[in-house]
């Protein structure tokens, strides 16, 4: 019998006439059904099979995920409003002006007459020192100058002996050539008569023309050595005004040892002088400062050296109340890493300030504008601000998204591309997020 057919036998039962009954068989064809429930749920179970693949392949999230407790973050949203170009200084509070007090002459503290803290006066006796030595020394130079200065006035006077000499000489002769000129010419007028011989009247008149040839010669070298004499003489006087003033000043060399108030102002001492301490030549032992201005030395880092002008403002806050600063004075040396500006009061000088005095400066490097703001947190230093965990509200997980910040200040960083407003932000370190790309928070 052919595949897909079976026989079905129908029994007829027996008729009351006696005959026998007989069976009769007919074939029927049985058709082969094709969904099955087993291909069913084998065509269904690769179809999602093949559906998580695609999923997996196009759709699916493959970035790595780290499970973090949410109240070990620190989360900020980001926000629109005014961003301040500023850095926070300290800076210490010194008078405007101060002057310095550098021994002239070294010596032995003889006598500590002011100690720092006092309150001077212009000429106020500070300090009395005690150098034998030079004592000794200026004894010495004032000896030498005074035998110099004798040297000089000797020679002085022999150049106004030698004048008066010469002018007595020139006396002589004129009171000669007076006696002998009557005689001359009472001798030429006899000779002219015969009453006297040649002889007498050549005598006369030798003696006669000798002293008037040694009147003219006498009277040159006179002449010549008056002018030379001049010259000496102004000389002398100058060089005996220069002895004088360096005897007056090797006087006055003992006066340094009495060390008194150039001006008024408090005696600022770095040590409690002592007597008996020995001060060199040149030593800074002190300083006096006036009180009547007072300013602001401010160490800055080099970083910011490019951006500090003059001019730039800044504030400070003390017993609750603000004042204002400017910077007057940059310094180009650089020492470990910093230079310093000078800042001056631009209004009130708090009362009670004191030279030493510690002041946080809030000093602002340009002008407000308003910004897209990320508050400042330990992030940076793990990414360098150019990415961040985002959260996402629709999923509850932070994300990473790249980002690029513009300048800061110790508040916020000024966001460039990459965030919106009311985003929020994880600030705290990633250093234990490793490279994970999300974040599910717990």
């Amino acid at each position: 019998m052919p595949r897909g057919y079976f026989s079905h036998g129908t029994a007829f039962g027996t008729k009351s006439t006696g005959q026998v009954g007989h069976f009769h068989t007919m074939d029927r064809k049985i058709e082969k059904k094709t969904w099955t429930l087993r291909r069913i749920a084998a065509v269904g179970g690769g179809a999602i099979l093949l559906g998580g693949i695609i999923y997996q392949i196009g759709f699916a999230d493959h970035r790595s995920t780290m499970n973090v407790e949410e109240d070990r973050l620190s989360i900020a949203t980001v926000s629109t409003g005014q961003f301040t170009d500023y850095i926070l200084v300290s800076g210490q509070i010194e008078p405007a002006r101060t002057v310095y007090l550098d021994a002239i002459e070294g010596g032995v503290v003889d006598q500590v007459i002011r100690e720092s803290g006092a309150l001077l006066r212009r000429g106020d006796t500070i300090l009395i020192l005690s150098n034998s030595n030079l004592q000794l020394d200026v004894m010495q130079r004032e000896t030498m100058l005074y035998e110099q200065i004798n040297n000089l006035r000797q020679t002085r006077l022999f150049l106004d002996q030698n004048d008066l000499s010469q002018q007595g000489q020139l006396a002589e002769i004129d009171y000669q050539i007076s006696l002998l000129k009557p005689q001359y010419e009472r001798f030429k007028e006899l000779h002219g008569k015969k009453l006297v011989s040649d002889r007498e009247f050549e005598e006369v008149k030798e003696q006669y023309e000798y002293n008037l040839k040694r009147k003219e010669l006498t009277y040159k070298s006179y002449k010549s050595d008056s002018i030379a004499r001049s010259y000496q003489l102004q000389q002398l006087r100058q060089s005996e005004g220069r002895m004088n003033a360096s005897l007056s000043g090797v006087g006055n060399i003992l006066n340094n040892l009495v060390i008194t108030a150039p001006i008024a102002g408090q005696l600022a001492t770095p040590e409690q002088l002592e007597i008996g301490q020995a001060i060199n030549p040149g030593q800074r032992y002190g300083q006096i400062d006036i009180l009547d201005e007072f300013k602001v030395k401010v160490p800055i880092d080099e970083l910011y050296n490019p951006r500090i002008s003059l001019g730039l403002r800044g504030k400070f806050t003390l017993s609750g109340k603000d004042y204002e600063l400017e910077i007057i004075k940059s310094y180009p040396t650089i020492i470990n890493s910093r230079f310093e500006v000078d800042m001056a009061f631009t209004g009130e000088i708090p009362e009670g300030i004191r030279r030493g005095q510690s002041v946080r400066i809030r000093l602002e490097l340009g002008q407000s504008e308003q910004s897209l703001l990320l508050p400042t947190g330990g992030f940076f230093k793990d990414t360098g601000g150019n990415w961040v965990f985002v959260l996402n509200p629709t999923t509850g997980v932070a994300e990473k998204r790249n980002i690029r910040l513009g300048r800061k200040n110790p508040e916020f960083y000024e966001v460039l591309e990459g965030l919106v407003e009311g985003e929020k932000v994880i600030v705290s370190g990633y250093e234990n997020f490793g490279t994970n790309e999300v974040l599910e928070l717990k």
